[in-house]
């Protein structure tokens, strides 16, 4: 990707509350810190210098590859396309199987380079992506950039699309909801307890409130639970996570079950085993969702698409290549059913 401009070493952030001791109320993500002069909220890319935040990581890239919507996972919004995928650094979690946290967790020296909102709209459209995904590590913290990529993408008729553990305020996800079409969101346990070991994260309730409030500005929701032994793969948390999505997302919407493989802090925990990806589509099937689908297991036919009415076989999958697309006009080519979701542009 050209690097034509020279990098913003900090901007201003949008949502914040100046106090009068000189501290500022960071408002971007539901941790809502509240930063002394000097200091850094706990995600560590926000700083407070003279009584004002400022954002430290405008336009800081730190990975970058295209790649299809099926990697994120998304299913059901236009299978098979192409997406510019980017990610910087940071994250107001700290979940110890973390697949990225190098970047994350920022455990050592990260290569960065330079790109403008408008640098990820012209690279997009040079390699034919139809999206721009914020993903790698969690987007929110990226909120001014992303805000501003967002609306540039959707000026240059492009789709877009946040990949988030969904600690996002309502605040943000109102200013962004205009721009963004797509966001996928991890529910990652049922309860405090279950949030504290998996994300170290005080709280769920407000990730659920936010993603019900992202599918009431019509912004296309799909969930992601990677089930981790011992933590968040009991009878309880999942059949909560099924029923949630079905009272409050709808029984349409994606639930994808996702393998654990072992890593970081969680390296000795053993892979998910095949009981609890049974334990999970039980509980999926048991609270009326309408299409559960199993990642990170290769060959495994729940990374298929099946007719919620007739069963019949729609999208057939391989990892996140299609192999083959039965679909037509956004319905079972057998029973005429409609699938939820976008298939057509």
């Amino acid at each position: 990707m050209e690097k034509p401009e020279a990098p913003k070493e900090r901007v201003e952030a949008l949502l914040q509350d100046k106090l009068e001791d000189g501290s500022v109320r960071c408002n971007v993500c539901q941790r809502r810190c509240t930063v002394p002069a000097g200091g850094r909220g706990w995600c560590k890319t926000r700083l407070n210098s003279e009584g004002k935040l400022y954002s430290l990581t405008y336009g800081k890239v730190s990975s970058v590859s295209i790649n299809p919507i099926e990697k994120k996972p998304v299913y059901h919004f236009l299978p098979g396309s192409q997406w510019l995928s980017l990610g910087s650094l940071g994250c107001n979690f700290r979940c110890p199987g973390c697949q990225n946290f190098g970047i994350a967790h920022m455990t050592g020296p990260v290569n960065t380079f330079y790109a403008s909102p408008q640098d990820l709209v012209d690279y997009a459209k040079k390699n034919s992506c139809i999206g721009i995904s914020w993903t790698f590590n969690e987007p929110t913290l990226w909120f001014e950039y992303t805000l501003d990529g967002a609306r540039l993408a959707k000026e240059g008729g492009l789709f877009t699309n946040y990949v988030t553990n969904g600690y996002i305020t309502e605040e943000s996800l109102s200013l962004i909801a205009p721009y963004l079409d797509v966001y996928r969101v991890d529910v990652k346990a049922f309860s405090s307890e279950g949030y504290g070991k998996v994300a170290n994260a005080p709280d769920f309730e407000g990730i659920l409130s936010v993603t019900e409030k992202a599918k009431d500005l019509g912004i296309h929701v799909e969930v992601v639970t990677n089930l981790i032994p011992g933590l968040n793969d009991d009878a309880g948390q999942l059949s909560g996570i099924a029923s949630w999505i079905a009272k409050r997302l709808g029984e349409d919407t994606p639930w994808h079950v996702t393998g654990f493989h072992p890593q970081f802090k969680l390296s000795h925990v053993r892979p998910t085993p095949p009981s609890s990806i049974q334990r999970a589509l039980a509980a999926g099937e048991g609270a009326g969702l309408r299409y559960v689908y199993v990642g990170n297991v290769p060959g495994h036919p729940r990374q298929n698409t099946f007719c919620a009415s007739c069963r019949a076989l729609l999208i057939e999958r391989y990892v996140m290549d299609i192999t083959k697309n039965r679909m037509k006009d956004g319905a079972c080519p057998e029973c005429k059913e409609t699938v939820f979701g976008k298939f057509s542009y």
